[in-house]
């Protein structure tokens, strides 16, 4: 199976939900970071995150993948189709390789291999060390926490201009760690990790804004398990929002299956 298959089934779900957000290509400019107000409490904190999230009912648009493996590098582009929380739909060049995505399953072919794949979030989440679903997925690649900071009470700090939230409970299967931008309350890090597994998950944003709204302008993922690495970069651009889309997908007759372990 060619690594170009390997990259879609990994990062299909990455790539697709990391389009969930406006950008038009007019009065578009980097994020200043603005300054952390040290009388904030870690309450007030959490809610001007959520207080922060966008809303859509549907995205189109490109996604140029940098990826590496520690062996091999490759880049592509690929076009998005999204109905939030309910269709994530990506296809590369001329349709040779297309995905489609649900909070179900996951679903994949490559008209070049004659392959398909159709199965749970398992192999993702088995990739990244932590179990993930179409919502958490949404969440990772929006700038919003990936675990929800409201089922379970967490400290604060400032580091690095940041605010710094960290579970007031220690956790001996995973450890988190997240840090907000001051000026948006986005999420410029995300690390999570499994020591005992030798897993680990860090993701950094970057940010602009368009038309008075706050969303990604690149997202950098780095995946480490059992001493491998995958290193992902997403660059954003060319989107539209709420436009009338379709979703036209269907796995040709005689592909063969392919069974990830």
């Amino acid at each position: 199976m060619r690594i170009q298959n390997i990259v879609y089934i990994r990062y299909g779900l990455l790539l697709g939900a990391a389009m969930v957000f406006l950008v038009s290509c007019k009065s578009i400019k980097k994020v200043a970071s603005g300054e952390v107000d040290t009388k904030l409490s870690t309450k007030r904190i959490i809610e001007s995150h959520y207080d922060n999230e966008t809303d859509f009912t549907t995205l189109s648009g490109r996604v140029r993948i940098d990826y590496s493996d520690g062996d091999s590098e490759q880049s592509f582009n690929v076009g998005l189709r999204m109905k939030k929380d309910s269709v994530i739909w990506i296809s590369a060049t001329l349709g040779i390789v297309k995905a489609y995505i649900t909070p179900e399953k996951v679903s994949f072919y490559n008209k070049l291999e004659g392959e398909y794949f159709e199965g749970d979030y398992g192999y993702l989440s088995d990739l990244l060390g932590i179990e993930l679903n179409f919502r958490k997925v949404q969440n990772l690649l929006l700038g919003n926490a990936v675990f929800d900071l409201r089922h379970q009470r967490y400290v604060s700090a400032i580091k690095r201009n940041n605010y710094e939230l960290r579970p007031k409970r220690t956790d001996d299967v995973i450890k988190l760690l997240l840090l907000l931008e001051p000026k948006n309350f986005k999420t410029a890090a995300q690390f999570m990790a499994q020591p005992t597994e030798d897993r680990s998950l860090h993701i950094e944003y970057s940010y602009q804004e368009s038309g008075g709204k706050i969303f990604p302008n690149q997202i950098h993922i780095q995946a480490l398990n059992e001493g491998s690495t995958d290193i992902i970069v997403l660059d954003l651009k060319s989107l539209k929002v709420d436009e009338r889309l379709n979703f036209p997908y269907r796995i040709p007759k005689g592909y063969k299956e392919i069974v990830l372990k």
